[in-house]
């Protein structure tokens, strides 16, 4: 089995990539210090979960943690791009991110009954569709098969720090385009929109952003999934317009007013949740629909996004988020 999944995945991804994914993921399997853009993985400190769990018992926020993660809210954001073909004025993006499936049930039930009362013309999904880091990935590949049964095609995907590459034949047999550093182009009468997706950029480091951006003509419109938002410099520098992504959670467990205790990344602290602006670029960091290390939530919503790309109309300013 693992010799005709690696062929699979050489077919599909190339030699190359298929190959250096696998390993690096072999060599820093739960690996808690280094490694990754920022140094401590608690997600990989197995053992700790259930520390806080306990702790969170003890002091009686445990359940109402629970209920709290259950609970995903539907938001709404506009971005005003005046690089926007005409023809998708009004064109609206379904951002999920962050399901980790196998340890959000009730959260993903939530997610289903939402479903069917959304209209959007695309679906992303921007990654960690497994609650753990390494093991088992079965369960989520089940869990997002139920997911998906519910989501409006097209559907495009990226992977996590989450996510082993060995799940990206079941996620594609589910009818989601993995864009693993590749792009997908969206036509509307003779114009069109480019959605590029990159390969895990926090913990296995393996996102080629100069590889899809070659994709894109000189001068399109251009959207970039990546799971994380700490590659804004990059993408905003290699030219694309809008970058959606998530893996902050917004911080999950935060003070009052959404203060954030940790956003387990390497950026700038308004950019951890919500829409943002890095210099001609827009972007969005989803909070995620689910939970990651222990399935509470405090001060932190779960959500998934509903984006409506426009064309500015003369006075309005370029970006305005709503929720």
């Amino acid at each position: 089995m693992e010799d005709e999944l690696l062929l699979r995945l050489e077919q599909r991804l190339g030699r190359i990539h298929a190959r250096q994914r696998l390993g690096i993921e072999a060599d820093h399997e739960a690996q808690i210090f280094g490694q990754g853009l920022n140094f401590f993985h608690i997600e990989n400190w197995y053992s700790v979960h259930s520390l806080i769990r306990n702790v969170l018992k003890l002091s009686g926020l445990y359940r109402r943690g629970r209920r709290n993660a259950e609970h995903i809210v539907v938001k709404h954001n506009d971005f005003e791009c005046a690089n926007l073909p005409p023809l998708f004025d009004g064109f609206s993006i379904l951002h999920i991110s962050d399901t980790h499936v196998d340890m959000s049930g009730p959260a993903m039930q939530r997610l289903i009954k939402l479903l069917p009362d959304l209209s959007y013309d695309l679906c992303v999904l921007t990654g960690d569709y497994r609650g753990k880091t390494f093991g088992p990935f079965q369960p989520a590949l089940e869990g997002m098969k139920r997911l998906t049964a519910h989501l409006r095609p097209p559907v495009l995907g990226v992977l996590g720090n989450h996510d082993t590459i060995k799940m990206l034949p079941g996620l594609e047999a589910m009818g989601i385009r993995m864009l693993q550093n590749e792009c997908a182009t969206i036509e509307r009468g003779d114009q069109e929109i480019y959605v590029a997706g990159i390969d895990d950029a926090h913990y296995f480091r393996v996102d080629n952003i100069e590889k899809v951006g070659l994709d894109v003509p000189e001068g399109a419109f251009s959207i970039l999934l990546s799971h994380t938002p700490e590659i804004y410099r990059q993408a905003a520098h290699a030219g694309f317009d809008v970058l959606l992504s998530g893996h902050t959670h917004g911080g999950q467990i935060c003070l009052p007013g959404s203060i954030p205790i940790t956003l387990d990344s390497v950026l700038p602290r308004r950019m951890g949740a919500g829409a943002w602006r890095y210099h001609d670029m827009l972007g969005y960091t989803s909070v995620g629909a689910g939970s990651s290390v222990v399935a509470v939530r405090f001060n932190c919503a779960p959500e998934i996004t509903l984006h409506r790309l426009r064309r500015p109309t003369e006075g309005s300013i370029r970006l305005v988020p709503k929720t």
